[in-house]
């Protein structure tokens, strides 16, 4: 980007809360179910019918503003956001407008070795509308009102992010934390998760802030930094060329890698907000904010710190393993189980349980090898009955079965040998084998050494232990 241009991002962050029923009614909120099946007389804003407020939405917002130690307001109030569209069926959205229950926190993100403090101006309680669907209807539209009335956790930032990899670090912190409190499942691809974030640029070391534009609906990471960026070229290549940036809303396309115009951005006063006449305002008291904090886990900032202390991890392991609840519950309780040391736990799980969950898309709450499992394999490699080579192929096998390491390392004969008599005859015959090799070797070139190593391992079909017989052959091959 040029440097003349100063980039001002804010991010509106909509998060679908973990509840059993909608916010206002009692219908399920379950995802994929047939299209107008899960749409209740309240949901459909029929005549005569009243909503009633979900105390467990409230309790969750509650929730993420205690853990982001943000402002829980003492009286907050639902508002009727006008607007028509084909897929909101009362005409008008049950939002929070002035008076929003979570008020000024922060979020701190890291980003190359450096850590900032991004603002979160506000969260409010809201209903999502329901959906129109384009596909298989010939030319019409058809609307699926399922997901009107699902109650969402609207988290607005401060414009304080200066980057669209910035974004998208504040992104991925704020899906981690909601995960962790447990109040949003953070499903991007079902849309529990996604993001309007509102682009601007100014001239370098200019106080006011440029005409921005808003991007909707965008519910993937890499299209979050993706559409940034575009939108950030587009606006200054529009400046530059002598035009002037108007306040829009538009869209994504990801196949075209290009935001395109939807309609004029709104204003606050073109929704009419009033407060709704059938839902009294909510007062938070102290009691039950300390309800709420009582059940707050330990948050993931803390956790990374207290990785790094109990367990010597670095930041980049400890950043890993404690990037979901899941993994970090997954790797204490293997350590717990083992009763080896930390590290080779530390090594396991980031490398061969995230490499093989990954491959298969599984999360970790899906993993075929428990944690209890795992443990019986590191304590083999640490009794020495198996190799740290022959540990994986066992892990393999663990993976698509439901045998324990010891089942599988007696079924398979994989035991690792100790007889250093067996070992040294194998020696023994690979020197009488390979004199040119052992020339080079005693000539001074000591990557010949692993030659025989691997050898040995191949004639042993790894079931050598490896410290036996490099301590073996240094004997043996002594200068």
């Amino acid at each position: 980007m040029n440097s003349q241009w100063e980039v001002v991002i804010g991010l509106e962050i909509h998060a679908q809360l973990a509840t059993k029923s909608k916010i206002f009614s009692g219908a399920s909120i379950a995802y994929g179910a047939e299209p107008n099946t899960q749409a209740c007389a309240v949901d459909l804003g029929l005549p005569g019918v009243l909503p009633v407020l979900n105390q467990e939405a409230v309790r969750m917002a509650v929730k993420f503003g205690l853990a982001i130690e943000a402002e829980i307001a003492p009286y907050s109030v639902f508002a009727r956001k006008n607007y028509f569209y084909p897929d909101l069926p009362k005409g008008y959205q049950i939002s929070q407008f002035e008076l929003p229950i979570v008020g000024n926190g922060h979020l701190d993100i890291d980003l190359d070795g450096v850590t900032k403090r991004i603002g979160v101006t506000r969260a409010h309680l809201e209903e999502d509308a329901g959906k129109s669907l384009h596909e298989d209807f010939h030319g019409l539209t058809g609307i699926d009102l399922n997901r009107a009335g699902t109650p969402l956790l609207e988290i607005v930032s401060e414009p304080d992010l200066r980057s669209a990899k910035e974004a998208v670090a504040y992104m991925r912190k704020l899906h981690e934390l909601v995960r962790y409190l447990e109040i949003c499942d953070g499903n991007m691809q079902e849309g529990s998760f996604r993001c309007d974030a509102n682009v601007s640029v100014r001239p370098r070391g200019q106080a006011e802030f440029g005409t921005r534009a808003e991007i909707k609906n965008i519910n993937s990471f890499r299209f979050v930094e993706k559409a940034i960026n575009h939108e950030i070229e587009r606006q200054i290549d529009l400046i530059e060329s002598g035009g002037r940036v108007v306040q829009e809303t538009r869209l994504y396309d990801a196949n075209k890698d290009e935001t395109r115009s939807m309609r004029g951005k709104e204003e606050a006063n073109d929704y009419r907000y009033f407060p709704d006449p059938d839902l009294l305002p909510v007062e938070i008291t102290e009691a039950f904010k300390d309800e709420v904090r009582a059940t707050l886990p330990e948050l993931p900032d803390a956790k990374k710190r207290r990785f790094i202390e109990q367990y010597g991890q670095d930041d980049e392991s400890a950043a890993t393993l404690t990037s979901s609840r899941q993994l970090a519950d997954y790797y204490e309780a293997l350590v717990e189980a083992s009763g080896g040391e930390a590290k080779i736990c530390t090594n396991w799980v980031t490398g061969d349980v995230l490499g093989a969950l990954n491959k298969a898309g599984l999360e970790v709450g899906q993993c075929p090898v428990d944690a209890e499992r795992l443990a019986g394999l590191l304590k083999r490699i640490a009794d020495d009955t198996i190799s740290g080579k022959i540990a994986k192929q066992v892990f393999e096998a663990m993976w698509q079965g439901q045998e324990t390491a010891d089942q599988i390392i007696e079924s398979q004969g994989l035991k690792q040998i100790t007889d250093t008599g067996a070992i040294e005859a194998i020696i023994d015959k690979i020197i009488a084998d390979n004199p040119g090799q052992v020339e080079q070797y005693l000539g001074g070139k000591d990557k010949v050494f692993g030659f025989f190593v691997g050898q040995v391992m191949k004639e042993m079909q790894g079931k050598a232990n490896p410290a036996e017989v490099n301590k073996i052959l240094k004997t043996k091959l002594k200068r």
